[in-house]
């Protein structure tokens, strides 16, 4: 066939033009603010890419506690370029965290989340939280010391939720303690459960995302006559090449991270040996494993980490239905801006006192 006939046979059973004719028709606002517009794209990237290097580590992958790390051990030693692959796989989850915490609070500080976007922040907000699943469920999928230890204390945190925290807890670990159960467990979650409600809320999140288009911050629009008249350039080609330049330039660093600054492995992990000294979870749960190191035992008469760990669940709950919270008063958004700058100044200060006691 040539390629007239080719595109009359695809459009003839998917409009494939009517959606070209969509995206050409398609502007994105264009203002000094604009750069905070690709975070999304950017988390994206790092999703697809994570899809597609967690698909070949499957390969070899054993999930079991008898054969999980040297499964691993092959991949890094025997395998060509497996390496690579994981070290990619490996920072491209510590990146799209970044990217998915820049893309939020870009959204937060841009008034982003006003009506009719309610549901555009809803969805990306659970996908924050799914990205944060995805490394808590994978960080024990190598089966080493650093990461056997750093589960046990990241479950142990889940024990402290009210009510529920016992049945969680061994939820989580299926048992008591963390065994090759718990491994098999979230090796399910990582591979299957998160990817599948991941996908179908990524599908989503977009569909909002072109149903409403880019919002104009508030400040942009008080400067214009008319918010129909802010300035804007097309998606098709201008938006989407500069999407892609930003692809490259994150694809670019993490190449340089993987091949000069390759992911350890550590030793393998022995449930019977003592934790070793400086045991913490990754940086983006630094911020909460501070916070439980600084409350009191007891918090007018409660225990101080079931204090901090409902404190810390309000706090999530607040974030996710904050466009309702803020409603469309001004005042309430400028509360709401000064509260994200707050949360930032603190996660940003308890990280650091983590990384600062960890420090040599």
């Amino acid at each position: 066939m040539t390629d007239g006939r080719w595109r009359a046979w695809i459009d003839e059973r998917f409009p494939l033009d009517d959606v070209l004719e969509s995206l050409r028709h398609k502007r994105v606002p264009h203002h000094r603010y604009s750069i905070w517009y690709y975070f999304g794209g950017m988390t994206l990237f790092l999703f697809l890419i994570q899809v597609g290097t967690g698909a070949l580590l499957l390969l070899y992958y054993r999930p079991s506690a008898t054969e999980a790390y040297e499964s691993v051990q092959f991949i890094v030693s025997r395998v060509p370029f497996g390496w690579l692959v994981r070290s990619i796989h490996a920072w491209a989850a510590n990146l799209m965290v970044a990217s998915a915490f820049a893309h939020l609070f870009s959204v937060l500080f841009l008034h982003a989340y006003r009506r009719p976007r309610e549901l555009t922040w809803i969805s990306g907000f659970l996908l924050l939280l799914l990205t944060l699943g995805f490394g808590f469920t994978g960080y024990l999928l190598p089966w080493n010391e650093v990461s056997f230890f750093a589960t046990r204390v990241g479950t142990d945190i889940a024990a402290t939720v009210p009510v529920v925290g016992e049945g969680l807890l061994r939820f989580l670990r299926g048992g008591d303690d963390v065994t090759g159960a718990t491994l098999t467990r979230l090796f399910g979650f990582h591979v299957a459960v998160l990817p599948a409600v991941a996908t179908a809320l990524v599908a989503f999140h977009l569909l909002l995302v072109q149903r409403h288009g880019m919002s104009v911050p508030p400040s942009i629009e008080q400067r214009a006559a008319d918010p129909g008249t802010v300035r804007s350039i097309p998606f098709l080609p201008h938006f989407l090449l500069r999407d892609l330049f930003a692809w490259t330039a994150v694809l670019a660093a993490l190449a340089a991270l993987a091949t000069f600054f390759p992911w350890e492995l550590g030793a393998k992990a022995d449930p019977f040996a003592p934790a070793p000294a400086g045991i913490r979870p990754e940086w983006y749960f630094l911020w909460a494993f501070e916070t439980l190191k600084h409350v009191p035992p007891t918090v007018a008469g409660l225990s101080g980490e079931v204090v901090a760990v409902a404190a810390m669940g309000l706090g999530a709950l607040a974030a996710l239905l904050l466009p309702l919270l803020a409603g469309e008063s001004p005042r309430a958004r400028s509360v709401v801006v000064w509260a994200g700058a707050a949360a930032l100044l603190f996660l940003s200060v308890m990280t650091g006192l983590a990384l600062r006691a960890a420090a040599p």
